[in-house]
C-alpha cells in the first residue's frame, strides 16, 4: 500500500503531538488519540490549552479526528507515538508513558503497519524496550510482520517562529524500505527537509545528544557567573563584551528546567552507566544546573539578611513559574525547587503567572496561582521567568510592589537595567 493511501494514528496529543496531527490531518486521514478525555473534548470544542496551535489551525486540519477510543485505532496503518518521556525522583528515566503506549498500538497492531517513535530516549531503547513491547501484546514478528522507525521531535514551546514545518526532521527505519518510507512520510509536511540517518540508535543518539550539549553549554556559564559573583563582576557584562566575538556562543546563565534540556542527559547517562561508563563531564554539568535554583535562593536570603529583613517573617514574591517564556508548560520546572528553598527558611510565597494554569499548578506541585497584584506589599521579588508582560513592566512597577525601606530584587533572567534598579534604592541579585 502507497504510504499516502495510509490511515496515520498520533499517540499522544501534547505540545508535539498535535502539532503534527493538525500538520499531517490537513491533507490525508489521521487519529488524534490520547487517553485524557478532556483533552479530546477540548481539541473537539477547537481550543488547545498548550497554546501551539490556534483555533483556526484546527479548522484547517480538514481530515483530523480525536479520541481517547482504542477501537478507533485499528483502522491505522502508521502508527506515531508521540508521549512524555520524563524521569523519576532519582532522575533515572521513567519510561511508563512509553510502554503504556506501545501496549496500546500492540493491542491494535496489523500486518504491514509501521511504529514511529518520536518520544526522546536513550540510543537502543526503541529496539530493546518498545519493540519487545509492540511483539509481546501483538503476537507479531518485528520486520517480519510490522516495522518501526524513529523520528525524533523537535518542537520548541512558545516558539512561532521555528515551528514544526521549519525545522529539519531526522528520520530512520528498522529496514532500509522502512527508512525511506518514514522519511517521504515526514518530507511530505517538513519544507525544512529531512535527514536520513543510518539507523534508528543513530536517530536516538543524535537527539539525546541535542539537548546534553546544551545543557553542558548552560551548565560553563552558570559556573562562570558563581564564580563571577565571588569576583563582584557582573555575568551578563562580561557575556556581552566577550560576544562580540563572531564564534561566542550566545548562551546565559539560569535555571535548567523543562522537559528536554533538563531531561534528556539524564536518560544518556543511564545508558553509559548501563553499558559500563561513567561519564564525568555531563553528570557534573546535570549536577551545576540542578543546583542553580537552590543557588539564587540562597544568595536572595543572604541578601534580605544583610538588608535587615526578618527573613522567617517575609513575603517574597514570585513572577513565573512556568519553564520558560510566554508559554504554559511546567513540566520539571525549576522555579518550583527556587520555591521550596525559600520555604524551607520560613518564607511567605506567593506565585504568579499569566500563562500558567491554576488547577495544573497546584495538581503537580500543590501551590496556589495567584495574579501579579497579590504579589505587591512583598519584601524581596523574584523574576524567575521572561514573560511578555514582565518584560514590559519598569522598575518603578516593580519597586511600588514592594514594602521594605531595603527591598530585594531577583532578576534571574536579567530583564532589566540594575543600575536603575540601584538608583531605586533595590538590592538587585541576577545570575
Amino acid at each position: 500500500m502507497d504510504f499516502k493511501n495510509k490511515t496515520i494514528a498520533i499517540i499522544g496529543l501534547g505540545y508535539v503531538g498535535l502539532p503534527l496531527a493538525v500538520e499531517f490531518g490537513k491533507t490525508r486521514a489521521v487519529i488524534g488519540f490520547d487517553i485524557n478525555e478532556k483533552r479530546i473534548q477540548e481539541l473537539v470544542g477547537g481550543q488547545d490549552h498548550t497554546l501551539e496551535v490556534t483555533s483556526e489551525e484546527l479548522r484547517h486540519a480538514a481530515f483530523l479526528e480525536y479520541s481517547s477510543d482504542i477501537d478507533k485505532l485499528r483502522v491505522a496503518n502508521i502508527f506515531i507515538v508521540t508521549v512524555p518521556t520524563p524521569i523519576d525522583k532519582a532522575n533515572r528515566p521513567d519510561l511508563t508513558p512509553l510502554v503504556k503506549a506501545s501496549e496500546t498500538v500492540g493491542k491494535v497492531l496489523k500486518k504491514g503497519d509501521i511504529v514511529i517513535y518520536e518520544s526522546t530516549v536513550y540510543p537502543g531503547c526503541t529496539e530493546e524496550v518498545c519493540v519487545p513491547t509492540l511483539e509481546k501484546h501483538s503476537g507479531l514478528k518485528f520486520n517480519v510482520d510490522f516495522y518501526c522507525g524513529y523520528s525524533p521531535e523537535r518542537i520548541n514551546p512558545g516558539d512561532k517562529i521555528n515551528t514544526l514545518t521549519k525545522i529539519k526532521k531526522i528520520t530512520s527505519g528498522s529496514t532500509p524500505e522502512i527508512a525511506d518510507e518514514v522519511d517521504a512520510l515526514y518530507a511530505s509536511i517538513i519544507i525544512a527537509g529531512t535527514h536520513k540517518a543510518s539507523n534508528i540508535k543513530v536517530a536516538e543518539a543524535a537527539k539525546v545528544i541535542e539537548n546534553t550539549q546544551r545543557d553542558l553549554n548552560i551548565a560553563l556559564v552558570n559556573e562562570l557567573s558563581v564564580l563571577f559573583e565571588r569576583l563582584n563582576i557582573d555575568t551578563i557584562e562580561v557575556l556581552e563584551a566577550a560576544g562580540t566575538k563572531w564564534n561566542f556562543l550566545p548562551f546565559r546563565p539560569g535555571m535548567v528546567g523543562g522537559h528536554c534540556i533538563g531531561v534528556d542527559p539524564y536518560y544518556l547517562t543511564h545508558k553509559a552507566e548501563e553499558v559500563g561508563y561513567h561519564p564525568q563531564i555531563i553528570a557534573s554539568g546535570r549536577r551545576m544546573n540542578d543546583n542553580m535554583a537552590r543557588y539564587a535562593a540562597r544568595n536572595v536570603i543572604k541578601l534580605m539578611l544583610k538588608n535587615g529583613i526578618d527573613v522567617s517573617k517575609s513575603k517574597v514574591g514570585v513572577m513565573g513559574i512556568t519553564f520558560k517564556e510566554n508559554c504554559p508548560d511546567i513540566r520539571n520546572s525549576k522555579v518550583v525547587d527556587l520555591i521550596k528553598e525559600f520555604k524551607a527558611w520560613g518564607v511567605n510565597i506567593v506565585v504568579a503567572d499569566p500563562y500558567a494554569d491554576a488547577d495544573e499548578v497546584f495538581h503537580e506541585y500543590g501551590l496556589e496561582l495567584n495574579t501579579i497584584e497579590d504579589l505587591s506589599g512583598v519584601d524581596a521579588l523574584v523574576v524567575a521567568v521572561g514573560h511578555k508582560a514582565y518584560r514590559e513592566m519598569d522598575i518603578a512597577q516593580l519597586k511600588a510592589m514592594m514594602k521594605s525601606d531595603k527591598p530585594v530584587l531577583a532578576d534571574i533572567k536579567a530583564l532589566y537595567n540594575r543600575h536603575e534598579a540601584a538608583a531605586l534604592g533595590l538590592t538587585v541579585f541576577r545570575f
